[in-house]
């Protein structure tokens, strides 16, 4: 199969960015400071080359290996995986500000060595990753731009799909997880063609529920309590 190019994987967001809105509500002082002071430490610069492995981002030389986690919200989930798996290098991508300051603030809380950001857009980021770099890529509760004239923002696209296959390592995995049915239907479809994914499910209960240890985020348990249940979909790169 012919290697997706890097100007072909920056086609993934040609027609518009993934995320919505940047900022929300004003932030406190002490998240502020946080975005000033300690963000700069553990922001990636994708301006500048990749290195060769991307362990070589973190200061623990004990690091094994990376995962990334696209639109880590609150943090929640990614905070709670770093911790559980220090071994493991993190990389969060969010734009929105106020879900940095909450994961910056439980980064400081928790003295969390292995976690770094970015706040832009993920298809960008990407693109500056070297091949086979990642373990592991977690998209959860994304937001399901449910309009047909949005769909096209939908981070699951085939152009998104062969960059995250460009780099991950084979064996790893792209996992998924919405509420949003229609969202589930269109990313069981878009990575059912690919031929660099298969989907791991053997049987209903392995995307009725989640996989062990998952860390439920504060959306996944609103939406829970307001009767809607997720789908946890997992699909291993080939």
């Amino acid at each position: 199969m012919m290697t997706p190019s890097r100007d072909q994987e920056r086609d993934a967001h040609v027609q518009g960015s993934f995320f919505g809105r940047r900022k929300g509500h004003r932030l406190r002082a002490h998240q502020a400071d946080l975005i000033e002071h300690l963000l700069p430490h553990l922001a990636l610069d994708i301006a500048s080359p990749a290195p060769a492995r991307l362990t070589e981002l973190f200061d623990d030389d004990d690091i094994e290996d990376v995962r990334l986690e696209i639109g880590f919200g609150g943090g929640e989930h990614l905070v709670a995986e770093a911790r559980a798996f220090p071994k493991i290098g993190f990389i969060g991508c969010e734009p929105y500000v106020n879900g940095m300051a909450k994961i910056l603030t439980q980064i400081e809380a928790h003295n969390i060595r292995n976690i770094r950001l970015f706040a832009g857009d993920a298809a960008e980021l990407l693109a500056w990753a070297p091949s086979q770099s990642m373990r592991r890529i977690d998209l959860i509760h994304p937001d399901p731009w449910p309009k047909r004239r949005h769909w096209k923002r939908r981070f699951v696209q085939d152009a998104t799909i062969a960059a995250m296959a460009r780099i991950l390592k084979a064996g790893g995995e792209f996992r998924f997880v919405s509420d949003i049915d229609d969202y589930c239907t269109w990313t069981l479809a878009h990575l059912m063609r690919s031929p660099d994914f298969t989907w791991t499910a053997e049987r209903a209960a392995d995307w009725q529920a989640p996989w062990p240890d998952y860390t439920m985020t504060r959306y996944g348990a609103k939406a829970e309590r307001e009767g809607r249940r997720a789908t946890y979909l997992r699909f291993r790169r080939i």
